[in-house]
């Protein structure tokens, strides 16, 4: 048990919405958005950067949203070393109880390079933004990106501009993933022992993982003297991810014996929120990633098994309840009733209302009618599904049928509800998941690029659902649909179909008079 009486607490910033975003292909819904930072402010993430305000008017209206609703945790928006950019940050954070101003600038040689400053004309804007800053706002943080590579000396000179100007967090990134463990805790060690008014601020640590290290790049950095570690879900970020939450947070709770400190997130949160960032983002989570992996707590090899069936504690260094996955065994089939649906889906972190319930209840007994056994992977797809089978969707598949074999093309035959008017069409493809791609379009013609198709089985079996998820781009607007079925081809066309009513309502908020069309 840790005592927090006597230890130093680690603040936890998380970065998904901003950095995490960054992952090609990983943009989130407005929704969706503002549904991970109500899971991230409930496990008790002490900051969340919620965006980069100045990007789009899209990032300014989700920041802007994300700080009237959070309730407890800091609300951190991200902008350049200029005053329009921090302007508008601020106009976006200031309505959160907690507001926070990030502003960067690169000051290794090769990003002073870009903008074509030496290092005195850096060391004045610097000190001038970052002032701008707190004039502003109380809680300033500062990042010399790409620190890791920056001379030593010099990076010690402008942090201590940036802490005379006023910055209350002094981020180290490592941008690109450069640095070793050895490396990043002298490097917070050099900087809290060389720059004066050190002692005043939180120095935090941003790890990039390139080459494998960001989780012990930031545990290093904390044994140094850091107190926040910037961090995502599941890992995510651009290249090779960011420091996972995960992987931090659960090492400093099981091996609090070397390192002495703890944070104030509420681990049982961790797999409901890991899940809904990989059905969210799109980014599935690959079975052996540590904490959250589907692997993680799963043993095969016969000496393995003995060893948990003797003690859990042999091949286990931490309990599968501690990151919230369910202790329990119950396998549910078509007999299956509402409690026992309850009781399981409570035990996967899901707490529902009596009219969600009927609602999950009436799809769960059609997914049993179709396979033997329901598995807990099942019921989370279940939950994470995005058909838009709801009232208020445009469009529905109410049938389709397949032909496909070795002679081509395929063909399908399909019909779709439009506004509650049945349509039907045939249409051939490369395939059956391309045939029905085109028919989906001979019915609905729009301009829409297919940005990523991507299938995983949920759990093993013929008989298996396999999740689809589907990205869209048409004119600047990114959308995504998810589905799950036990035929991959219905699972395909409904995350197709889902993809196209968000677009749908994408497009109205901006034009109302295209709301029913996409060309």
């Amino acid at each position: 048990m840790t005592d927090k009486t006597t230890q130093e607490r680690v603040l936890i910033f998380d970065t998904t919405l901003r950095d995490g975003e960054q992952s090609p292909g990983a943009t989130m819904t407005h929704e969706e958005k503002l549904e991970i930072a109500a899971l991230l402010d409930e496990m008790g993430v002490d900051i969340i950067e919620a965006g980069f305000p100045i990007a789009s008017e899209g990032d300014f209206e989700a920041v802007s949203a994300i700080a009237r609703q959070t309730k407890n945790a800091v609300i951190c928006g991200l902008a350049r070393a200029n005053f329009k950019d921090i302007d508008r940050c601020w106009e976006a954070v200031r309505h959160a109880r907690r507001p926070r101003i990030h502003t960067f600038i690169g000051t290794s040689p090769l990003h002073r390079a870009i903008p074509n400053l030496d290092q005195d004309q850096m060391a004045e804007l610097i000190h001038e933004t970052v002032s701008h800053a707190r004039n502003l706002c109380d809680d300033v943080q500062w990042s010399p990106m790409d620190a890791t590579r920056t001379e030593h000396d010099y990076l010690c000179r402008v942090v201590e501009i940036a802490i005379k100007a006023g910055a209350t967090t002094i981020n180290i990134p490592d941008t690109v993933g450069y640095t070793a463990p050895r490396e990043s805790a002298a490097l917070i060690r050099m900087l809290k022992e060389r720059v004066p008014g050190a002692d005043t601020v939180v120095f935090a640590t941003h790890c990039h993982d390139d080459l494998g290290m960001a989780t012990a790049n930031a545990l290093a950095a904390v044994e140094a003297g850091a107190r926040q570690i910037e961090c995502t879900i599941n890992g995510l970020g651009e290249r090779a991810g960011n420091t996972a939450l995960e992987e931090v947070v659960m090492a400093l709770k099981v091996r609090n014996d070397i390192m002495p400190f703890y944070t104030n997130v509420d681990t049982t949160k961790i797999m409901n929120i890991s899940r809904r960032v990989a059905a969210v983002s799109g980014f599935p989570v690959q079975y052996n990633k540590a904490i959250v992996g589907k692997n993680a707590f799963a043993h095969e090899s016969g000496i393995h098994q003995d060893g948990m069936l003797k003690n859990s504690q042999t091949f286990e260094i931490m309990r599968p309840e501690d990151v919230g996955l369910s202790s329990t065994s119950l396998v549910l089939g078509k007999h299956s009733g509402r409690a026992a649906l309850r009781a399981k889906l409570r035990d996967l972190g899901y707490e529902l209302a009596d009219n969600q319930l009927n609602d999950v209840f009436v799809r769960f007994k059609a997914l049993a009618d179709r396979k033997k056994e329901v598995y807990d992977d099942d019921l989370i797809a279940l939950m994470t599904d995005q058909t838009s089978e709801g009232t208020g969707a445009h469009l529905q598949v109410k049938f389709l049928r397949v032909i496909c074999g070795t002679e081509a093309p395929q063909s399908a035959d399909l019909i779709l509800t439009i506004d509650g008017e049945d349509h039907q069409v045939t249409a051939q493809g490369d395939g059956p998941v391309d045939a029905t791609f085109n028919a989906i379009k001979k019915l609905f013609p729009h301009e829409a690029r297919l940005a990523l198709y991507q299938v995983h089985a949920v759990t093993e079996g013929t008989d298996a659902q396999a999740t689809v998820s589907v990205r869209l781009e048409e004119g600047g607007k990114i959308v995504t649909g998810q589905a799950s079925d036990t035929d991959t081809v219905v699972a395909s066309a409904k995350a197709y179909v889902s993809a196209l009513n968000n677009l749908i309502v994408r497009r109205a908020k901006t034009r109302p008079e295209d709301a029913e069309k996409l060309t």
